[in-house]
């Protein structure tokens, strides 16, 4: 009898010791370990990259994933030429030198023996202590944590991973799941550009990408924004039935733009891209940790894993092309000196931002107006705004009427 208790007693104790090493690490977890002084911003090509890359990797593990990089592993490295410019594409090379550096991509895969994939992806390098690309003025160099950018897409992919992995097999059956972590997004979508010439699996087998970068800051009004809503046509109808009135969705039809999802929809891949908006940490030293919105990035998970749910036994998504948003700016000589809100619905361009000593200080406008007129043009967009803005020349004067706290206001503005 005493042996039986004895026995029971260390079962107990095992068993209690398998629940705290079962523990779920949470989403704010794998943001503060990302966002963490000791990887130096996570530069690609640093030493900082290659330990967010194994923190990754163990992640994987952990969740129970196999690997799918290059030779069986976690990792699929690229080397490749820096550009001067941030999101302008360096140029590929196979030579190794000084000139050159090796990025990493962190791959992982859940099979469910399923003809189609699913690739769901983010990027994890950031600028490392600032440099080309950085928004910060001052001269002594700090750290850039990118937490919101982009180690929220980071968390929310793991996230998923979890859930997906542990999932009832009628919730995850239908489609495999491709989780990348990319490197090189900063320096030009380098990681994805790579991948997809050199994936992993067949090309022909993915049915859709979904990618998050910067989903850290949902704001008060819930308004997320959903880029390549126009790459298939089942992806609005799924958008909003999943949405349970939750977001405000800022729908963008295209699927081109600066982050990783434009190199699948290159390649004739369905993409939606999910994204929580700019804000004046934006590549800046300030981009940590504690300003995220844990509860926000929550529900974004949530609403992300009943759109991959509903579409599980959806065969390959149908690919649809789409204009080029950033082909239709027009090019225009001045400029209000304002940052718009990307992710305002309402008619007009919502101001989130005022640069010092510009036209839109000068005249008195505010951070929150909302500008429906610019001269004899009517504003009812973002596009709107910039056709009108396009008309005018250095040292004109023209009136713009806003809206502040629901009243209209005519202020002049020179240019």
């Amino acid at each position: 009898m005493r042996l039986i208790c004895l026995l029971c007693i260390t079962l107990s104790i095992i068993s209690c010791q398998k629940e705290v090493e079962k523990k779920e690490i949470t989403m704010k977890e794998d943001v503060f370990a990302l966002a963490d002084d000791s990887f130096n911003g996570r530069q690609t090509g640093t030493d900082g990259e290659l330990q967010a890359a194994k923190y990754i990797e163990n992640r994987f593990i952990e969740i129970g994933l196999q690997p799918k990089g290059d030779n069986k592993n976690y990792t699929q490295t690229f080397t490749f030429r820096p550009s001067s410019n941030p999101h302008e594409q360096a140029e590929y090379t196979g030579l190794k030198g000084d000139s050159t550096l090796t990025g990493t991509n962190v791959v992982a895969f859940l099979d469910n023996d399923a003809e189609t994939t699913v690739v769901i992806g983010a990027h994890y390098d950031h600028l490392g202590m600032g440099g080309e690309g950085s928004l910060y003025r001052e001269k002594k160099a700090a750290i850039h944590n990118g937490a919101d950018d982009n180690a929220s897409g980071v968390a929310v992919l793991l996230n998923l991973a979890e859930k997906l992995k542990n999932a009832p097999r009628a919730e995850s059956k239908g489609n495999n799941y491709l989780f990348i972590a990319f490197s090189g997004e900063e320096m030009g979508l380098l990681g994805s550009n790579y991948f997809v010439k050199n994936s992993t699996v067949p090309i022909t087998s993915i049915s859709y990408m979904i990618n998050m970068d910067m989903v850290g800051r949902l704001n008060a009004e819930n308004t997320i924004a959903v880029h390549g809503v126009g790459t298939s046509p089942i992806f609005k109808q799924t958008l909003f039935a999943n949405n349970n009135d939750t977001f405000n969705i800022a729908e963008h039809n295209s699927g081109i733009g600066p982050s990783d999802y434009t190199s699948f929809y290159l390649v004739d891949i369905p993409v939606l891209h999910f994204f929580t908006g700019q804000h004046e940490d934006y590549h800046k030293p300030g981009d940590d940790a504690e300003k995220l919105n844990y509860e926000g990035m929550k529900k974004i998970s949530a609403y992300i894993f009943a759109i991959i749910t509903d579409l599980r036994d959806t065969k390959k998504l149908a690919f649809r092309k789409t204009k080029n948003e950033s082909e239709e700016v027009p090019r225009f000589k001045v400029g209000l000196g304002v940052v718009p809100d990307y992710l305002f619905t309402g008619k007009g361009m919502r101001i989130d931002g005022i640069s010092e000593d510009k036209p839109a200080q000068k005249a008195g406008l505010q951070k929150g107006d909302v500008v429906i007129k610019l001269g004899e043009f009517e504003v009812t967009d973002m596009m709107s705004y910039m056709k009108a803005l396009a008309t005018f020349e250095e040292g004109q004067t023209t009136q713009v009427v806003i809206k502040r706290d629901k009243a209209e206001q005519e202020v002049a503005v020179t240019f």
